[in-house]
């Protein structure tokens, strides 16, 4: 089974965190119930693309796609392993392609986790 968590900046906030806050409850509801298909189906490929998906020409970001009724929402992250997922953050999709300006958000807090993930095993 796959474990998903929020990434957290060095600030101590957590970006997917805050997005949710700003959900209707009904629309917070469906984003849970996608993160638990990622979390439960034994195999990533067995996730439809319509709920998790690569990203081309990214840093290896994956984009959690969740719709309901004509909102549609995004949380992109990462996997540290096969059965880790770091969601870095989240927006209301408004636009047909994934903004740049979200994508980069996302690459940089990879970075910055991989880099104190790294650290804290030198220490």
């Amino acid at each position: 089974m796959r474990k998903i968590v929020f990434y957290k900046t060095e600030e101590g906030k957590k970006p997917v965190e805050n997005f949710l806050d700003s959900l209707t409850a009904k629309q917070t509801q469906k984003v849970i119930w996608v993160l638990k298909l990622i979390e439960e189906l034994p195999t990533i490929s067995a996730i439809p693309t319509t709920y998790l998906k690569k990203l081309t020409n990214t840093d290896d970001i994956w984009e959690v796609r969740i719709q309901l009724g004509n909102d549609i929402f995004r949380l992109l992250g990462f996997f540290d392993t096969d059965d880790l997922v770091i969601l870095t953050n989240g927006f209301t999709k408004k636009t047909q392609k994934t903004p740049k300006s979200e994508i980069n958000i996302a690459e940089n807090y990879k970075h910055r986790y991989l880099q104190c993930k790294g650290e804290k095993q030198n220490e």
